[in-house]
């Protein structure tokens, strides 16, 4: 169980597994473009996964009943999608769509996991 709750390896894996998704969703550009794309994602991933595990342990903590299911995951997806959007557009990422379809889907489905396990623990 020590894993699940590392926050280094939710980071690590997040950023590894959606980097290798931005290169594959900008393949079909001309080099530097999915290895930017891949750079940029890994690292934003990194970034966000960590920031979203400590608001969603800060706010299911915070948060009375079911407020404190359902308050953590919308937050994290909005998160993620407004910072995600914002940076690979300032970074020129060619395929700004694509390239968010994955990672925010799984941003918002961790966040409602992890959440939930949060929120059953404490709420048991």
């Amino acid at each position: 169980m020590a894993l699940l709750d590392s926050s280094l390896a939710h980071t690590a894996a997040g950023a590894a597994l959606m980097g290798g998704w931005a290169y594959f969703a900008n393949m079909s550009h001309p080099m530097p473009a999915p290895l930017l794309a891949a750079l940029v994602q890994g690292a934003l991933t990194a970034g966000l996964t960590f920031a979203m595990k400590r608001l969603q342990e800060a706010l299911v903590a915070r948060l009375p009943g079911l407020s404190g299911l359902l308050v953590p995951p919308l937050a994290c997806a909005v998160l993620s999608v407004a910072v995600l959007s914002l940076i690979h557009s300032l970074a020129g990422t060619p395929e700004v769509l694509a390239t968010l379809a994955l990672p925010s889907t799984v941003a918002t489905l961790y966040a409602c996991a992890y959440t939930f396990r949060l929120w059953t623990r404490q709420n048991g």
